[in-house]
């Protein structure tokens, strides 16, 4: 009985959880687009593509990735709940925004080299990234996307506003993985600022509003002198 009603406090706390069910959408859909994209696409880059070398030790941050993204949804989902609702919202909205750009406009790039110049342990990582990624669905980048996506939410965040070294570094994996992106050639730098324009324009529908109501609030509150 004890465990019971353990367990049914563990549901009632954590019911937020719901918002993961997402991943039964994406998933199958990305997936769909992965196996049917693949030679008839709008190629997605610009003549600066070509001036941005190729560093494949960039494969350490771009792979850093998965883990900013957990470490970031799994600290909201525990100790901050309007804010893990905030963060899925927004990236889940770009998420399906990436996958009905795709549907409707098939895209790639054509950047990834053909020969490597060097061969060490971090080239051969690069290469199992190619086999397991494809070069299309790649506009806007949700690398980019969700990885901005969590520099909003912890600059939105009282509580993490008050550590400036958890700031700063995110902001920097942040940096390192959007540059990731163009020196490994998985991106143009059109889809980066693709990913960029999303952020902004769906930062004044989640973000914004809450924003332009506290300081309303607050003046409602100031006391009369």
């Amino acid at each position: 009985m004890k465990l019971k009603n353990r367990l049914a406090e563990l549901v009632r706390k954590y019911k937020h959880g719901w918002v993961f069910l997402y991943i039964f959408i994406y998933l199958p859909w990305f997936l769909f687009l992965e196996k049917h994209v693949t030679t008839h696409y709008h190629v997605i880059q610009i003549s600066l593509d070509e001036h941005i070398p190729f560093i494949e030790y960039f494969i350490v941050p771009y792979l850093l990735w998965f883990a900013f993204i957990i470490a970031a949804f799994l600290y909201f989902f525990f100790t901050d709940v309007p804010g893990f609702y905030r963060l899925a919202g927004f990236m889940f909205t770009g998420m399906t925004v990436f996958l009905i750009i795709c549907t409707i406009f098939p895209n790639g790039q054509d950047l990834r080299p053909v020969v490597f110049e060097r061969d060490n342990i971090f080239v051969d990582m690069v290469r199992a990234l190619y086999r397991a990624d494809t070069c299309t669905n790649v506009f806007p980048s949700l690398h980019v996307f969700n990885s901005l996506s969590v520099c909003i939410a912890v600059s939105e965040s009282e509580a993490l506003r008050k550590h400036k070294g958890v700031c700063i570094g995110t902001y920097v994996l942040a940096g390192l993985i959007i540059l990731a992106t163009m020196f490994l050639k998985q991106h143009s730098v059109l889809d980066v600022m693709g990913a960029g324009v999303m952020a902004y324009v769906l930062y004044q529908f989640v973000y914004a509003p809450q924003k332009r109501r506290v300081p309303k609030y607050a003046r409602q509150k100031r006391p009369v002198l």
